[in-house]
């Protein structure tokens, strides 16, 4: 089986335009929730965000303004780790290079148009005709249309595929990408999270399920509290991250650097509740992804935690990663970069992995920047507050769980090890 090298990222994010920036404001501890925009705070006026630090559109040609804005945040996150990876567009091994993407609800902005157009319609003289849209509607909706855009401007012609799985879809896209290309079905791929469901439709629903971070008094933008004994909730975001994978075979015979090697990937699923999670299924995937790249508990220095600062998930990890990890897990370096950047649903798992791997080059973990008094139940070393530099960190794992009971584990080591 080849092995799996990971040859460019890249990520427009809450917290930066491009990766290099989202990382850096990471270890920073910077926070990027705020208050919602005026068509949404006036529903839900303690509604937090953290949107994008940049409009994707304004990072794109012309010819990119028609598409949804999820599938903007797909291809400025892609172009980023292309470009970082140095491939150019129409590669000779096209139909050996894939395009996988994870997204929770294509199009969103695009659907809470239509419906916004339809009520002012119903609403006027009588003389707007609803049923008049834009004829591409349906194809910017379509949860596939990031992958389609991708694979249209890079001239890729592998398999496009779409993974939707709520919190795990961006992290079961590398998955099944790694799968893809170290079992020979690939040489390639490019894998992209993506989200933008920041709309007054999205967010009446995310409201009804009262998982929504209450704003702190003393900081708003500090209103996700992952493993705290004060915690409410999250604070939804929005934006996009992608990877480059390649063979090492073909890595190396192009002469490009890796930054690491993906190494594991665990995936359960729950089968028992849509909301609750099961601290079983979680260490099953955790189990799977170390096994899977013939580690040891002990070989992972640093964890990105799925921590959503919910009370029940975050008690459940904590559990969870004792399970797993034993003895090793009170030395065990892990963090919640959703206290900084708010979680991305679709996007998070991929974000979150890219930091992981970010961390683990640079020697600098990010902390959770909100943690201030951790609840009892929550009793590993999350990193509280402030960033870690100057560690030795030589493999990573970062944890996706997701409404619905799927969980994903992925595991990422140094490379050359």
């Amino acid at each position: 089986m080849a092995k799996v090298l990971i040859t460019g990222m890249g990520a427009i994010s809450p917290l930066g335009a491009d990766l290099p920036a989202s990382f850096a404001q990471a270890l920073a501890g910077h926070c990027a929730a705020g208050a919602a925009t005026p068509d949404i705070a006036k529903w839900l006026p303690n509604v937090l965000l953290a949107q994008a630090a940049a409009d994707p559109a304004s990072l794109l040609g012309g010819k990119h303004a028609g598409l949804d804005r999820a599938s903007q945040f797909a291809l400025v996150a892609a172009n980023e780790a292309m470009a970082a990876a140095n491939l150019a567009p129409a590669p000779a091994d096209s139909r050996r290079f894939g395009v996988y993407v994870g997204i929770g609800f294509g199009g969103a902005h695009t659907v809470d148009s239509l419906y916004e157009r339809f009520q002012s319609a119903v609403q006027s003289d009588g003389k707007r005709n609803p049923v008049v849209v834009h004829p591409l509607s349906v194809p910017r909706m379509m949860a596939n249309a990031p992958a389609a855009a991708i694979s249209m401007g890079y001239g890729l012609h592998g398999p496009s595929q779409t993974y939707s799985v709520a919190c795990a879809s961006s992290a079961i896209a590398i998955g099944e990408a790694f799968r893809a290309i170290r079992d020979g079905y690939l040489d390639a791929a490019v894998v992209v999270g993506c989200e933008a469901m920041l709309t007054p439709g999205a967010l009446m629903a995310w409201n009804a399920l009262r998982v929504m971070a209450k704003p702190h008094a003393a900081d708003p933008s500090r209103s996700c509290r992952p493993f705290s004994q004060d915690r409410s909730g999250f604070v939804l975001g929005e934006g996009g991250a992608a990877i480059v994978l390649e063979s090492e075979t073909r890595a190396v015979a192009r002469g490009q650097s890796a930054l690491a090697e993906l190494c594991g990937y665990g995936s359960s699923s729950d089968a028992a509740h849509l909301t609750a999670p099961s601290s079983a299924e979680q260490i099953n995937a955790m189990q799977q992804a170390l096994d899977d790249a013939g580690l040891r508990a002990e070989d992972i220095q640093y964890l990105n935690a799925h921590g959503t600062a919910t009370d029940a998930g975050d008690v459940t990890e904590t559990e969870s990663i004792r399970g797993v990890f034993g003895a090793a897990a009170s030395q065990l370096a892990i963090s919640s970069t959703k206290a900084m950047h708010g979680h991305l649903i679709g996007a998070s798992g991929i974000l979150e992995f890219a930091l992981s791997v970010m961390a683990m080059n640079s020697g600098s973990l990010p902390p959770t920047a909100t943690l201030e008094q951790a609840d009892p139940r929550c009793d590993l070393d999350f990193i509280p507050q402030t960033a870690r530099h100057g560690c030795d960190v030589r493999a990573i794992m970062s944890n996706s769980f997701a409404f619905g009971g799927s969980n994903v584990s992925l595991v990422a080591r140094r490379y050359p090890a």
